[in-house]
């Protein structure tokens, strides 16, 4: 059987979803994957990003990776969303590239593919279930199937969100064990889920 296809499209403005976006990668690629990583691109105007340090300093970081683009996810066969929340939604950024996918979405090529989400906030009531019912809103009108890790597994009584995986950040961007753990769990379970629909 071919390799899962997995387009990871994220957006991140400190870093604490651009790492959460890499450990995705990361255990796709040991599951078997064949990965694309691609942050969005920013919208925010320079002096906005220019005037916050740790804005500028990850802008910089990501400088020359790839951004993604509508192709990123005709190509895919699975699709993770990564999104900080804004005032309980998805980063103006990320809905930017949502608004680019109409003429594939009506061409119907979108759909069918398997889609999950992942979030970060500062605080621990800060917006994280609502933003991915907001993404599992986009996957909805795409078509897509939506898979969230639910309580498949004893680790989601840890990380205790059923909808995705939720990153509460405080004062540090740092992912840990319980962080790291549920990211692997969401992915895979995507996968799986993608090479059950495949070999169906």
């Amino acid at each position: 059987m071919t390799s899962t296809k997995l387009a990871i499209v994220y957006y991140s403005s400190y870093g604490t979803t651009h790492a959460m976006a890499q450990r995705v990668a990361e255990a796709a690629e040991k599951h078997g994957a064949e990965v694309r990583l691609r942050h969005v691109a920013e919208t925010a105007p320079d002096e906005v990003v220019e005037g916050q340090e740790a804005w500028a300093a990850h802008r910089r970081e990501v400088e020359g990776q790839p951004v993604a683009s509508p192709d990123d996810l005709d190509w895919a066969d699975a699709v993770v969303f990564g999104s900080p929340t804004r005032y309980g939604h998805v980063t103006s950024q990320l809905q930017a590239f949502i608004d680019t996918l109409g003429p594939l979405w009506g061409q119907g090529k979108l759909a069918d593919k398997v889609y999950t989400a992942f979030t970060s906030s500062q605080t621990k009531h800060g917006g994280q279930e609502s933003t991915l019912l907001a993404m599992h809103t986009t996957f909805a009108h795409f078509g897509g199937i939506i898979v969230p890790p639910g309580y498949t597994d004893p680790l989601k009584f840890d990380d205790g969100n059923p909808y995705g995986v939720g990153k509460v950040t405080g004062q540090s961007t740092d992912l840990d064990d319980t962080d790291h753990a549920a990211l692997d769990h969401l992915v895979v379970r995507a996968l799986t889920v993608a090479e059950k629909l495949a070999a169906a």
